[in-house]
């Protein structure tokens, strides 16, 4: 038997072997799909029966393949990357379209800059973090201990690192910047800080208002602390580690980086755009590669560690990106710089970033070890294809249950206590540039069977009926988009939508925009009309002989009540024109001099009110014509009202 069992096993010896080697690979190949096979364990388990894509890097490039080409054909976009890891790898990532339309230059992962924008703050923020948990920085210490100048007391809380990071320092808007055409002189961060230091205007750690000062203050406070510049210790403390060879915070590029720089476009058939400087560097400076950004990823999603190198302790990381701010129970709140975005159930961390060219968005998924980066080199006909990416990204792979549905709550609020108008906490309230605050305005109303609508949540240009699931909690039929409502510490509404760095309050009647826009375009009517209609009642009057019997006082007090008309209008006129374009650094000297002209036909008012009285005094004028010079007279003090209240005078 033994010498047979020999035989048996030496004839057949080289088949064993092989099919012992197949027996290996198959196990190889199994293990390494167990990962994915576990995730869409989970996502079924999410998702009940909903069948689910494999997450493979075969299906995955295999959809956007599909997905991406034809999306940027049909908007007119130049070239976009997306990048997707998992689970401490790269999953996929690739490149679409060109990075130089002219050239016809292909995207590349691995040799094409991008301009991630406002992501850069993400590298800010984790900097801060590691002079955190260095013990040489205070989340919760007054920022004025870590500058050589001074943030002014405006209230009596101080403002924290921590506050940096939620975006609740209480500044309005920067009015001049951040962007930059390559060959402007750049100001040094210290001085563009000292500056630009705009005002505050809430009181800190209360009310979130998105801010790119913010960031830039605390860029410099890790550059004042480490004793480096900003940009190299971005360089050595973050880029070196994660190997991110191809990434930069220097504007423009250095010389060997500058040629893999993609164009930026308005839309891929216009002219490239010049490359686009952004100040204060650590709020949007960085030009990176995907495969760059997806090391930056893996470190985050990996508890700080990138291999073998540990950027951030695991508590640090899990800090950052645990939730530190809630506005509103049920709605998504801030992390340390990271804002919680959710969709199919599941939360992620993420920001996004915008140069008028590049529209960049990075997520992170900490529980299911996901990531995913996508980015953007033209603004095109105005899609939001990073929402895209990521929305199908999660309903194919992550789906919610079809059987989910929002069931509403029994009216508990009357909804059209909520209706009416909203401004953001992301304005500007002391220069001109609050007339944005007019034109920017959300509106919320409500139907007939208790459901509200908001500008702020629509699909395809139309807003969505949202209806009430909890108290001053409102979704649409699928739960995914929800506004809520809350009261400030006066009794104010404010309305809370999916971005949690940024809130909505509710206006008062008389800054509200449909009377406001009507206000002007009456003023801007009458004005218009009386200038017409001056030379028509002229020759009218001549026609049939009739002359005005006027004292020399009366006449001069009429002629000039026509100029202040004139002026009036053609600051309206003009001044439309020209706020289109502001804030512009060029137009700032145009500006003054439209504001000046303003403010010389606001204080004409003061002839047209004389003009009228004298008018009104003369018992032989026409009743038309007293009737006339009150409405002109009305017209003008809406004019100056209108003026004072959006700051047109205002000359800082």
């Amino acid at each position: 038997m033994t010498s047979l069992m020999g035989t048996l096993v030496s004839r057949y010896e080289p088949y064993l072997r092989g099919l012992a080697r197949i027996g290996m690979t198959l196990t190889v190949v199994i293990g390494s799909l167990t990962p994915f096979v576990e995730a869409q364990q989970d996502a079924i388990k999410r998702a009940g029966s909903t069948p689910v894509a494999l997450l493979t890097p075969e299906d995955v490039a295999a959809f956007y393949d599909g997905l991406i080409p034809t999306q940027l054909r049909r908007d007119d976009i130049g070239g976009a990357v997306i990048a997707v890891v998992k689970d401490g790898r790269v999953l996929f990532a690739k490149g679409y379209g060109y990075a130089d339309v002219e050239a016809k230059s292909p995207v590349s992962v691995e040799t094409t800059l991008f301009r991630p924008a406002s992501i850069s703050k993400l590298f800010t923020w984790t900097a801060v973090m590691q002079l955190v948990e260095q013990g040489k920085l205070d989340l919760d210490g007054d920022v004025n201990q870590y500058l050589d100048f001074q943030i002014p007391a405006t209230y009596l809380q101080p403002i924290t690192l921590r506050n940096l990071m939620t975006h609740t320092g209480g500044f309005q808007e920067m009015v001049r910047g951040p962007f930059l055409p390559d060959g402007d002189a750049i100001l040094p961060l210290r001085e563009f800080l000292i500056e630009r230091l705009p005002p505050r205007i809430y009181q800190p750690g209360t009310t979130p208002a998105y801010s790119n000062y913010g960031a830039g203050l605390a860029g410099y406070i890790v550059q004042r602390v480490s004793g480096q510049l900003f940009e190299d210790y971005i360089e050595e403390h973050i880029f070196r580690p994660l190997r991110m060879e191809h990434s930069t915070f220097r504007q423009p590029p250095p010389d060997l980086l500058k040629p893999m720089m993609s164009s930026g476009y308005m839309s891929a058939s216009d002219p490239a755009k010049p490359f686009e400087i952004v100040l204060p560097a650590p709020t949007g400076g960085l030009a990176a590669t995907a495969e760059d950004m997806t090391h930056f990823m893996i470190a985050h999603l990996q508890d700080g560690r990138f291999g073998e190198e540990q950027i951030l302790k695991q508590e640090t990381a899990r800090l950052m990106h645990a939730r530190e701010m809630e506005l509103a129970a049920g709605m998504n709140g801030m992390a340390l710089g990271f804002a919680e975005v959710t969709y199919n159930g599941i939360r992620a961390i993420s920001h996004g970033g915008d140069t008028p060219a590049f529209h960049s968005q990075l997520y992170l998924v900490p529980d299911l070890g996901v990531g995913l980066f996508v980015s953007q080199n033209s603004q095109g006909r105005g899609s939001n294809l990073r929402t895209i990416v990521w929305r199908t990204f999660l309903d194919r792979y992550f789906p919610r249950s079809p059987s989910v549905s929002v069931e509403s709550a029994n009216a508990v609020t009357d909804s059209h206590e909520l209706s009416g108008f909203y401004k953001s906490t992301r304005r500007f309230d002391t220069s001109i540039l609050k007339l944005s605050s007019l034109t920017g305005q959300v509106r919320v109303w409500t139907r007939a069977d208790g459901t509200v609508l908001s500008d702020l949540v629509g699909e395809y240009g139309q807003p969505k009926p949202l209806r009430e699931v909890e108290p001053l909690r409102f979704c649409d039929a699928g739960g995914e988009d929800c506004v809520a409502f809350r009261r400030d510490a006066e009794g104010r509404l404010e309305m809370i939508g999916s971005f949690p760095h940024v809130i909505f309050q509710r206006v008062r009647w008389f800054e509200t925009r449909p009377l406001n826009l009507n206000l002007i375009s009456f003023c801007a009517g009458v004005f218009g009309l009386t200038l017409a209609l001056w030379p028509v009642a002229a020759l009218t009057r001549r026609h049939f002989g009739r002359r005005l019997q006027l004292t020399p006082a009366c006449r001069r007090t009429r002629i000039l009540a026509r100029v202040v008309c004139a002026i009036d209008l053609g600051f309206i006129l003009v001044g439309r024109a020209l706020f289109q374009k502001l804030p512009d650094p060029a137009l700032e000297q145009w500006t003054h001099l439209l504001q000046a002209i303003g403010l010389v036909g606001a204080l004409g008012t003061a002839v047209v009110i004389l003009d009228a009285v004298r008018c009104w005094a003369d018992r032989d004028r026409w009743w038309c014509s007293k009737v006339h010079v009150v409405v002109v007279t009305v017209a003008c003090l809406g004019f100056v009202w209108f003026a004072i209240l959006w700051n047109l005078f205002n000359f800082s």
